[in-house]
């Protein structure tokens, strides 16, 4: 199960709308080895596209540099789905390479699943699995 915060629940989703109609991604890190996450890291989606994020390559490395520096890992890695449902695609499978962490997935599609979807996934060599989302106070 994921648990996080309702102010961390309320960023990712911020920056998903805030992006539409291209793709958001970005990170919510936290202390290594607690799975907890709590700093939120909105990326810049270097593909600029409506179908497909990519996390720019430097903005990366500078990230898991500064992650390292402070002990921490990425415990959610997220980004939005624009035209279909939040739900891992062949692509978002295949790059899943963080096996600890959290694919966190928003919808902001019209769909009829109400205004936008909030989902979560553990991708670990192409197995995909649906977990529960818990949002807390803090």
């Amino acid at each position: 199960m994921l648990t996080l915060t309702q102010s961390l629940y309320d960023q990712i989703v911020a920056h998903a709308r805030e992006d539409h109609p291209d793709e958001a991604c970005g990170v919510v890190a936290g202390p290594a080895g607690s799975g907890r996450p709590e700093r939120f890291i909105p990326m810049l989606n270097a593909a600029r596209s409506p179908t497909f994020y990519e996390f720019d390559s430097g903005d990366l490395l500078k990230l898991y540099r500064e992650m390292d520096d402070r002990d921490e890992e990425p415990v959610i890695i997220y980004h939005s789905h624009t035209a279909t449902e939040a739900y891992p695609s062949r692509t978002d499978i295949s790059y899943a390479n963080e096996p600890g962490a959290h694919y966190v997935l928003v919808s902001t599609a019209d769909t009829d699943g109400g205004e936008f979807q909030f989902r979560s996934f553990r991708i670990v060599e192409g197995e995909v699995t649906e977990e529960e989302v818990e949002v807390v106070a803090a």
